[in-house]
């Protein structure tokens, strides 16, 4: 069974350019779109006529409908459907993304029934789900998605397998949108070195840590590449952290691709620092891949 590009709406301006965003996507992939709308009836909203749980059941299936009526307009052929989710945002959205290729929401805002936050709401679903989460930021445009803008995507780990599942979603997108990916592996000292300068010189004769880098960037990237010829692909090692090199290079991207780390803490589940630090500075889309 072919999965729907699963879009989550709030009625903010983030939740309807991940809608947006999810639509072209759709129609590039030959997917169908599928738009969700997590509620809960809530007792302590302003307006009257959002106090009464029917009425705003009914608020709610009206705008979902209204904003997947304009986005089918806009997009002809694409097959839009609509549901509405009543329980906790959480889980809702983790449901609606098991069922689907990817899960798109907006990067941050609420509205007065529910919404979905890059805070607690939002790291949990991006860790919980077993799905690609796509965050998109208001203020997103077609324009950015032009020939010319790369999708970059981070490598990390000595197994291929390490980031296989990013790496897969990244060459999928780019092959969709005729694209080149810019693949990234940060490497830094291990402290050893960093404390001793005759360590660092012994590494310097030895040809220093890049070279190993790049042939495990080229390892992880060989299956890929075989798998998708036509996508041009640009090698990209650096010494640094993750995050830093991966946002250093945002400016070229129209998509930014990571893998998660997730780790349960006290307070609830938390996404590794680079994804964290990716969602939160990147001006473009970030798309967020569980491990296969």
């Amino acid at each position: 069974m072919t999965r729907p590009i699963t879009a989550g709406l709030d009625g903010t301006e983030e939740s309807l350019a991940a809608l947006e965003w999810a639509a072209r996507e759709a129609v590039r992939r030959g997917r169908e779109l599928r738009v969700v709308q997590a509620w809960r009836f809530q007792t302590d909203v302003a307006l009257d006529v959002l106090a009464d749980p029917e009425q705003q059941a009914q608020w709610v299936r009206a705008a979902i409908a209204e904003a997947a009526e304009g986005v089918a307009a806009r997009h002809q052929g694409l097959v839009v459907t609509t549901d509405v989710l009543e329980g906790d945002t959480v889980e809702a959205l983790v449901e609606a993304a098991a069922g689907a290729e990817m899960l798109v929401l907006g990067s941050r805002g609420h509205g007065p029934v529910v919404g979905f936050l890059l805070g607690s709401v939002g790291q949990q679903v991006i860790a919980e789900t077993t799905r690609p989460v796509v965050l998109v930021r208001a203020g997103d445009e077609p324009a950015a998605e032009a020939a010319g803008r790369e999708i970059v995507v981070g490598q990390q780990g000595e197994d291929p397998e390490d980031s296989a599942a990013a790496l897969g979603f990244a060459f999928e997108t780019a092959a969709a949108r005729g694209a080149t990916v810019r693949a990234v592996r940060a490497w830094t000292l291990p402290p050893v070195f960093a404390y001793s300068p005759a360590s660092l010189a012994l590494l310097d004769e030895a040809g220093g840590l890049e070279p190993r880098e790049k042939q495990a960037l080229e390892a992880a990237l060989k299956p890929w590449r075989q798998r998708f010829p036509d996508v041009p692909v640009v090698e990209h090692v650096e010494m640094g952290s993750a995050g830093q090199v991966l946002l250093s290079v945002a400016g070229r991207a129209q998509l930014m691709v990571v893998g998660r780390r997730a780790r349960r803490t006290a307070v609830g589940a938390r996404i590794g620092s680079v994804a964290h630090g990716v969602v939160h500075h990147a001006g473009c889309p970030v798309a967020v891949v569980p491990p296969a």
